[in-house]
């Protein structure tokens, strides 16, 4: 009688820092401070430490990193109360909008028009969509695509705006330098401050609404209203996004509400990991440097840019950064199946 074959399997486990908890961590020497300090201090450090070494080209790239970045955490936040937008450039365009009028007709400087920009961009996307709130799914999904396109329409067949030759001559930042650190600063606080919400009372009823609405408004809670503050709140990043881009580049024009405004942050969140916001922002750092990367190969660039997030996504359906955060968190090893 034939021995049976040994099979084998391999054991996840958890490092010792790391209780059986997702967000509880026993510390007991210098070390696992450190372990727990550098995959967030590191990437900040990075970050803030790049508008040093990059200038010119790679420098406008990093605003726009930071810009796409700031689009894909709104659209993040919105999806943890179950709201599925596929028009970002709504917000972009908002806000874009909002702030090169004020500065074009009215002259008022950046300091004005980007604070009047991101809370009327807010308020405007809020009142535009509270209507559809109550949708769900693709029905929401679409609303969102439509009404961008719309807008460029309407402003191409008015001419209002200046039609499709745009504004031009907008007020610039002091220094590309100080719009490249308004960029970063405006993307990692929103990327504190999103982390810091969803992990509050406040996020756990988002995160609830997106689970089951019915046993959250059994709660005697309005989910609309909350619906409606996280459109806000999301149209309010990216409408800063869209105001900062204007004076960064001194011109306003349809192409703040282009597709690429919608569907980029989309694919950055689907890399990087939904739900963390993390893995927003880890999304959009890779896909814009590597779009502009591939940048000289034309129109294949396309065809590669898309190949690599269809297998980036077949083979981490995660996302990157839950894998990493998997990896460095735990260890596996290769155990006997008895």
């Amino acid at each position: 009688m034939t021995e049976a074959k040994a099979q084998y399997r391999k054991k996840r486990l958890d490092r010792g820092i790391k209780a059986r908890a997702d967000t509880i961590f026993v510390i007991s020497s210098w070390k696992d401070t450190l372990y727990l300090l550098l995959p967030r201090v590191v990437p900040v450090i990075l970050l803030l430490t790049l508008p040093l070494l990059l200038t010119g080209y790679w420098g406008k790239v990093l605003v726009y990193a930071c810009m796409y970045g700031l689009l894909a955490l709104s659209w993040d936040f919105m999806a943890s109360c179950g709201l599925f937008s596929l028009g970002q450039a709504l917000f972009f365009g908002m806000g874009a909008y909002i702030a090169g009028t004020l500065n074009y007709y009215f002259h008022l400087p950046p300091a004005l028009t980007l604070p009047v920009a991101t809370l009327g961009g807010g308020i405007l996307c809020a009142g535009l969509l509270a209507p559809v709130v109550r949708l769900k799914g693709v029905y929401f999904a679409m609303i969102t695509l439509m009404l961008p396109l719309l807008f460029r329409k309407v402003i191409d067949t008015t001419g209002v705006f200046g039609g499709t030759h745009g504004l031009p001559s907008l007020s610039p930042f002091p220094s590309d330098l100080v719009a490249t650190y308004f960029a970063v600063a405006g993307f990692l606080g929103c990327l504190f401050l999103f982390r810091r919400v969803i992990s509050s009372d406040y996020g756990l009823v988002l995160r609830a609404i997106r689970d089951d609405d019915r046993a959250v408004m059994s709660g005697a809670i309005n989910i609309y209203s909350r619906k409606i503050q996280a459109v806000f709140i999301s149209g309010a990043v990216g409408s800063f996004a869209g105001a900062l881009m204007t004076h960064h580049y001194q011109f306003l024009g349809m192409s703040a509400f282009a597709l690429d405004y919608s569907i980029l942050p989309v694919a950055a969140v689907a890399l990087g990991g939904p739900g963390t916001f993390s893995g927003a922002a880890l999304g959009s750092m890779i896909l814009v440097p590597l779009s502009e990367a591939l940048r000289a190969l034309g129109g294949l660039r396309i065809a590669i840019y898309c190949g690599i997030l269809i297998v980036s996504i077949i083979l981490l359906p995660e996302g990157i950064f839950h894998y990493l955060a998997r990896k460095y968190h735990q260890f596996e090893r290769v155990v006997e199946v008895k």
